[in-house]
């Protein structure tokens, strides 16, 4: 059960009792602050977990090496190509004239100046929101598989892998909850309470955005007051540390409850009826047809950018500029590419998206998404060979359900359905944090002794956020995947006639081995990071950088030389 669930059942107790009006508790897990970019800084030096990448500029430096600029696809929600701190770095298309309404470079994309949006349609209209890939696979194979007897024995690869992936969604759409104890009504009326306490304390407070630290201060006077203070005071503590309270608006938590409640109540009526095809209605394309690929508009920032726009400034918000938050590579342009909508995204916008990035001259590829189920996953695995075979480096988030993807199956992965084979331009990166802000590992994030390559910073990253001048801390492995794909950046841009395997390699075999065991996420059981992640280290793009110089002069087609160092101990 989530800490979400738990606190919204003891606060509708409460909230029933009346007894909010006099609540203080504080649940939750004390953790000292942590600076805005400790991703960034170095464990011996500055005493957080981070990459250590003022020294990896440094070293840079002293070998005096020159960036060459490096194209970095980012596949995901959207971007604000208006913010102060990514304005300057985002990609531009050389060869397209900016709403002329023509395909000037004869791509097949009309006026597609920053990237490209595969969520839309030509008149200028967007998906937003999407269904879970679930209930797709569930309805769209019903009347195929449901009550018949199937002969396993007899089906092809392909086949047996389609019905085993139907048995899956038919367990997660007609199984159990998740929670078995939510009450879906109870959550309901726990929202309606929490907003309703808002409306309250807005008006109180004469302002519509406020912290847990203006909460705390605030004297509240009448019955209405306390109730409405005790009641988000107690919502906003059991969801965060200490720190993280002080810092969390009532904007950011209402609209987490509101999503995560109507996930919910969507799952529950999924039960017995189909999915609305939202992305049918909008991009009108053959979906049962790769090669149907020229739909969607140039409109990259959509609806809502928030989540590709943190992504975007975590790899290359401009650095030393003295404004915002500084990315990690210092020379990037950023594409964006729109396939990612609130919902699962489509296997056919993900594979067509790869090839547009890499037709496009990205050289790495940030994608931070992922579903349990993959229809179409061997139109992904021929857009993953089309980057291979051009060079590209595809950098994958591992998934916040603190499971272990090694047993749980989590797309798109690197190992190809026709014959098993792994791709070799492919890193899965975990979540980290630091000892002061929850441990090394992070309690949400997805590990695996096979298919979690690395770790990264992934906890309480301050980056960039729609609006134009707004920054602000959001976590997950959606937060550690561009960390690394900045740091991938960096090395192809100092380092230019390494290979993407190359590139990998510095990264994976430069990872610092931390000194002592760490939780498995979403546990108390302790295990050295290398029981749940292929190389058992982090990131460091210092010490990365330091492998890179040894191999720059090397020929990419030979064999990588074993490195003269050994992982640097954290």
């Amino acid at each position: 059960m989530s800490q979400l669930v738990k606190a919204v059942i003891v606060a509708s107790t409460l909230i029933s009792s009346g007894s909010f009006a006099h609540s203080q508790q504080q649940p939750g897990s004390k953790a000292a602050d942590v600076p805005k970019g400790w991703h960034l800084l170095d464990k011996s030096k500055d005493g957080f977990y981070g990459i250590s990448m003022p020294e990896a500029y440094d070293f840079v430096k002293t070998k005096n090496l020159k960036s060459k600029t490096v194209v970095v696809a980012v596949i995901d929600s959207g971007v604000d190509t208006l913010h102060e701190d990514l304005k300057d770095i985002l990609w531009r298309n050389p060869k397209e004239i900016p709403g002329n309404g023509k395909d000037d470079d004869g791509n097949g994309y009309v006026d597609d100046i920053y990237g490209w949006n595969f969520l839309g349609n030509a008149d200028g209209e967007n998906v937003n929101q999407d269904s879970p890939e679930s209930a797709r696979v569930y309805y769209s194979l019903k009347d195929k598989y449901d009550n018949k007897e199937i002969d396993t024995a007899s089906l092809k690869p392909e086949e047996l892998y389609e019905y085993r992936m139907w048995l899956k969604a038919k367990e997660a759409i007609e199984g159990p909850a998740e929670e078995p104890d939510m009450d879906l009504s109870v959550m309901r009326r726990a929202y309606d309470a929490a907003m309703n306490s808002d409306s309250i304390l807005r008006t109180s407070l004469k302002k519509d955005v406020y912290t847990g630290a203006d909460l705390e201060k605030f004297p509240a006077v009448t019955t209405a007051e306390r109730g409405a203070k005790g009641r988000m005071l107690y919502l906003l503590k059991a969801n965060s540390n200490e720190q993280e309270f002080l810092e969390s608006s009532n904007t950011e938590f209402l609209e987490m409850f509101g999503d995560w409640l109507k996930g919910k109540e969507q799952k529950a009526l999924l039960k017995t009826q189909p999915p609305r095809n939202f992305r049918g209605e909008v991009v009108k394309d053959n979906e049962q047809d790769i090669n149907d690929k020229f739909y969607g508009n140039h409109d990259v920032m959509g609806s809502d950018a928030r989540h590709g726009t943190h992504v975007s400034g975590i790899i290359a918000a401009m650095r030393n500029n003295k404004i915002g938050v500084d990315g990690v590579a210092d020379n990037v342009k950023i594409m964006m590419i729109r396939a990612v909508p609130d919902g699962d995204e489509h296997d056919k916008d993900i594979a067509l998206g790869i090839r547009y990035a890499v037709d496009n001259g990205a050289k790495v590829i940030n994608m931070s998404f992922g579903k349990g189920f993959s229809p179409q996953k061997q139109w992904v695995d021929d857009a993953v060979k089309y980057a291979e075979s051009k060079g590209v480096l595809l950098i994958h988030a591992a998934g916040n359900d603190a499971e272990n993807i090694d047993s749980t199956e989590n797309y798109p992965n690197n190992i190809y359905l026709a014959d098993k084979q792994r791709a070799s331009n492919w890193i899965t990166v975990g979540a980290s944090g630091d000892e002061k802000a929850g441990g090394v590992t992070a309690i949400f994030s997805n590990y695996g002794k096979d298919q979690v390559d690395v770790f990264a910073p992934g906890v309480r990253i301050y980056s960039t956020l729609p609006g134009g001048s707004n920054y602000g801390n959001l976590q997950g492995t959606s937060m550690a995947c561009p960390v690394v794909a900045g740091t991938a950046a960096f090395l192809m841009s100092y380092f230019p006639t390494l290979s993407s395997e190359q590139i990998k390699y510095c990264i994976e075999k430069s990872a610092s081995v931390p000194g002592e065991k760490v939780n498995i996420p979403g546990t108390d059981e302790k295990v050295a990071l290398s029981d749940i992640s292929r190389t058992g280290g982090v990131i460091n793009a210092y010490e990365a950088a330091k492998i890179a110089a040894t191999l720059a002069a090397v020929d990419s087609n030979k064999k990588l030389p074993k490195p003269t160092m050994k992982n640097k101990k954290g």
